[in-house]
C-alpha cells in the first residue's frame, strides 16, 4: 500500500468496513462505536438483539447489526455471508465477544468448558477463516483478537477462560504467519481491569478494585475509552508493519 502522506490519515478508516463481535455491550460496543467515529461502516454482531439494535440506532447510517450466537460454530459460514450484506465484505474484524464462567478448577463443568472454548477461541478463528478470502482479494485486512491479563497470568476461577486467552495469544501469532503475506495483519489487544459488564464482579468489590489499581504502574483501573487509541492503531494504516503482536492496555499491570 502507498505511504500515507498525512499523519492524521494514518488513523482514518473512511472506506473500510468493520465487523465487531460482542458489539452489544462492554468493550465490543466501545470498539464498534470508535471505529464508526473514525469513518468505518460497522457491522455489529452479538447474541442480544435488543442491545445490538440500540447500539445501531445510536450510530445511525454507518452501522448495521446481525444478531447471532457465535458459540454455534456450524453457523459461522452463514454469519460471514450475513455480515457482508449491509456494506460489502469486511476488511476489519474485531473479535470482542467472550465469556468468563469464573469456575474454580475443581468445579469446571464440561458445558462451561465447551462454551468458553467455542466463544473465546474457536469463533475468532473460524469466522476469520471465512472472511479472510475477501481481505486477500483486496490485499488489505486487519484482524484484532481480544487477549487478556490471563493470556500470561493465572487468576483464581479462571482456568477455562485463561486457557482460551492463552490460546488467543498463539492464535494471533499463527494468524499473522498465515495471512500477513497477503496484507492482512493480525494482532491482539489485551485489556487490563477495565470497567465493563464482564468485569462488574471485580468493580463491585471496592477492596479488590483498589488492590488491582495499586498493581498498575499508572495507579488506576481502566475505562472503556482507554482502548480507543490502541484499537484505532491496530485497525488502521498506522499499524502497517505490526503483526502477530499482543498490545497490553493495562496501565502497566503486567509490567510490575
Amino acid at each position: 500500500m502507498a505511504e500515507v502522506s498525512c499523519i492524521s490519515g494514518l488513523f482514518d478508516l473512511t472506506g473500510h468496513v468493520a465487523c465487531v463481535t460482542g458489539a452489544s455491550s462492554g468493550l465490543g460496543r466501545q470498539a464498534a462505536t470508535v471505529l464508526a467515529q473514525a469513518g468505518a461502516r460497522v457491522v455489529g454482531v452479538a447474541r442480544r438483539a435488543d442491545q445490538l439494535a440500540e447500539w445501531q440506532t445510536d450510530i445511525g447510517k454507518a452501522a448495521a447489526s446481525v444478531p447471532h450466537d457465535l458459540a454455534d460454530r456450524d453457523s459461522l459460514a452463514d454469519l460471514a455471508q450475513k455480515v457482508a450484506q449491509p456494506f460489502g465484505a469486511p476488511d476489519i474484524l474485531i473479535h470482542a465477544a467472550g465469556i468468563n464462567t469464573r469456575q474454580a478448577a475443581d468445579d469446571v463443568t464440561p458445558e462451561g468448558w465447551d462454551v468458553t472454548l467455542s466463544l473465546n477461541l474457536s469463533a475468532p478463528f473460524f469466522l476469520s477463516q471465512h472472511l479472510v478470502p475477501a481481505m486477500k482479494e483486496k490485499g488489505w485486512g486487519r484482524i484484532v483478537n481480544f487477549a487478556s491479563l490471563q493470556t500470561t497470568r493465572a487468576f483464581p476461577g479462571g482456568i477455562a477462560y485463561g486457557a482460551t486467552k492463552g490460546g488467543v495469544g498463539q492464535l494471533t501469532r499463527a494468524m499473522a504467519e498465515a495471512w500477513s503475506q497477503f496484507g492482512i495483519n493480525a494482532n491482539a489487544i489485551g485489556p487490563g481491569f477495565i470497567r465493563t459488564e464482564l468485569t462488574a464482579p471485580v468493580f463491585n468489590d471496592p477492596v479488590r478494585a483498589a488492590r488491582n489499581a495499586a498493581q498498575t504502574c499508572i495507579g488506576r483501573n481502566g475505562e472503556p475509552h482507554d482502548l480507543n487509541g490502541p484499537l484505532l492503531f491496530l485497525c488502521s494504516d498506522a499499524s502497517a508493519y505490526v503483526t502477530g503482536q499482543i498490545l497490553m492496555v493495562d496501565g502497566g499491570y503486567t509490567a510490575k
